[in-house]
């Protein structure tokens, strides 16, 4: 019990420091086109799975590849952003993490919901989404906002 408090003062600790911050927005933007190519790359065996499952199904499975590309960013960012490190493999690339403001550690389930909030608030407000990081504290999305959270490098 007491580690679990100790962790939360050492989160709280770094999120106060402003280094925490500096270059997360430019971080970000690669960190997500590095996470769409590795699950652009995750699909290729998914969808030779649906073709011959289709085959077998007599055309049925196929109907699966509806719905193949958001399945597999959802089973990636629920193992990846909700696992131990606390982000998909593009954010350990560029050096940042996913934390929440209570301290706790994200979970899988925040994970997907992070990711939902996003993609529908770039169907929804796209100028919004994209704008909101240059005047919110903590150059926090309207979704991290929502769930609170904020992504901080992992290197401070």
């Amino acid at each position: 019990m007491t580690e679990r408090i100790f962790d939360g003062e050492i989160i709280q600790g770094r999120l106060d420091d402003w280094r925490a911050y500096d270059g997360v927005r430019t971080r970000r933007v690669f960190a997500f086109l590095l996470d769409y190519l590795i699950i652009g790359l995750l699909c290729i065996p998914f969808a030779i799975l649906v073709a011959v499952l289709g085959v077998l199904t007599l055309g049925l499975g196929w109907a699966l590849y509806g719905i193949l590309g958001p399945l597999v960013a959802l089973i990636y960012v629920w193992n990846t952003l909700g696992g131990e490190r606390q982000a998909t493999v593009g954010m350990r690339m560029m050096g940042i993490r996913l934390d929440r403001l209570d301290g706790r550690p994200v979970e899988g389930v925040l994970a997907v919901v992070h990711t939902v909030l996003f993609w529908a608030g770039n169907v929804l407000l796209t100028p919004l989404v994209l704008l909101a990081p240059l005047f919110i504290d903590r150059k926090r999305t309207l979704h991290d906002l929502l769930l609170g959270t904020v992504v901080t490098r992992d290197d401070v």
